[in-house]
């Protein structure tokens, strides 16, 4: 039997790396101490508030079809929110509600770019943007966001990658690895770049609401950039809901009518229960958004400190999300043996770099998810394997 050429193309070259996670978890399922950082999946559970509209919403029947575009009184909370947080006002007729950010940039994806289209992505770069940008047919080409610029992205390289091919920038900020964000100057760049060589930009703004000192700043909010930006975020990270599976994408007319034309054929409405849950979370303005920031700054301080005392090894100071990188180059292995070697005597799981393209290389992920006490601990074991090495 044969298949389709596309799933030759939703592959990762990042792949291997995640096996320090896949190891990890296997020792765990042994009764092994492992303290596991790999993942961003938050320790805070989702609130008892929002699990108690679900529930409610649950009991009084809300199990049928939904509107395929999202609820109305969803996609209104949606936009308030989005107008409220990045200063771009928009309505109703510009969201869609999706299965999860991810579902909202494969989709983004395929209504934007064309098969030999390129995407300029800045690198290292979220492992999970190779499936939906190969499954549209796009090439990426990968800008380096360098660990001696602390990761800061510089609009000249930008402008150097742009081609007659090139269709679309995609930005992650605040970044996933690396925690840099993109500030106001470097934006405004960015933005000016768009419009002179008609691009589109597509921004993963998940991480927004975990900005630490500086402010978030949306692609979409400035001047002459609503027209060709595509804003996708959820609810996942900010308020701990990453199993909930909810999110939206935030555009212009046109394109939010062409997502909504490809989820005929993919899904039909987010649940009307996760809907009711999501618009509370997005309408109540609950404390847990500024108490797990707070708390991940608070434990990203402590983590840089204390890995001061680990040879060999230098932290990059993020600005915001949920993830430290460590910079490994100087012990000399690469980062997929360091995680390795890691894991087997110290029992402590970070992830590769690797993961995240080219430029992960000789840098581990480590995630700012579990209670200080254990990343205490995780930073001690660190640096005793540090010293060995």
């Amino acid at each position: 039997m044969q298949f389709a050429s596309r799933v030759h193309r939703t592959v990762s070259e990042g792949a291997p790396a995640w096996g320090v996670h896949a190891q990890a978890r296997k020792m765990m399922g042994q009764g092994k101490d492992v303290i596991l950082l790999t993942i961003g999946d938050p320790d805070f559970d989702t609130s008892d508030e929002i699990i108690d509209v679900t529930v409610k919403s649950l009991r009084s029947g809300r199990t049928h079809y939904t509107p395929l575009m999202g609820e109305e009184p969803f996609r209104r909370a949606i936009a308030q929110y989005h107008s409220d947080f990045t200063g771009q006002p928009v309505d109703a007729e510009n969201v869609i509600a999706v299965v999860g950010a991810q579902c909202g940039l494969y989709a983004a994806s395929m209504c934007i770019l064309n098969p030999g289209d390129q995407v300029i992505v800045l690198d290292p770069t979220y492992s999970t943007y190779a499936y939906f940008l190969g499954a549209a047919g796009a090439e990426t080409v990968y800008v380096s966001l360098r660990p001696e610029r602390n990761f800061q992205v510089d609009p000249d390289d930008v402008a150097n990658a742009i081609t007659q091919r090139t269709k679309a920038i995609l930005l992650n900020t605040p970044h996933n690895p690396t925690g840099a964000m993109v500030h106001r100057a470097e934006m405004d760049a960015l933005a000016s770049l768009c419009q002179q060589h008609d691009l589109w930009m597509i921004t993963d703004e998940v991480y927004g609401p975990i900005a630490f000192e500086q402010p978030h700043i949306s692609a979409g909010s400035l001047a002459n950039m609503a027209e060709r930006t595509v804003t996708i975020s959820s609810l996942s990270k900010s308020h701990a809901m990453t199993g909930w599976r909810i999110g939206w994408a935030v555009g212009p007319q046109e394109l939010i009518k062409h997502i909504g034309n490809l989820f005929a054929g993919m899904l039909f409405g987010a649940p009307p229960f996760i809907q009711d849950a999501a618009t509370h979370a997005l309408t109540a303005r609950l404390d847990e958004a500024t108490i797990m920031r707070n708390t991940y700054k608070a434990r990203r301080d402590l983590v840089f400190e204390h890995l001061q005392e680990a040879p060999k090894v230098s932290c990059h100071l993020p600005e915001g999300g949920m993830y430290m990188m460590l910079d490994i180059r100087e012990t000399g292995m690469n980062a997929t043996d360091f995680g390795y070697k890691l894991l087997d005597k110290e029992k402590v799981a970070l992830l590769p770099g690797d993961a995240f393209g080219p430029g992960g290389a000789g840098h581990m992920r480590l995630s700012l998810t579990l209670p200080e006490e254990k990343l205490i601990e995780a930073c001690e074991r660190t640096v005793r394997f540090a010293q060995s090495v």
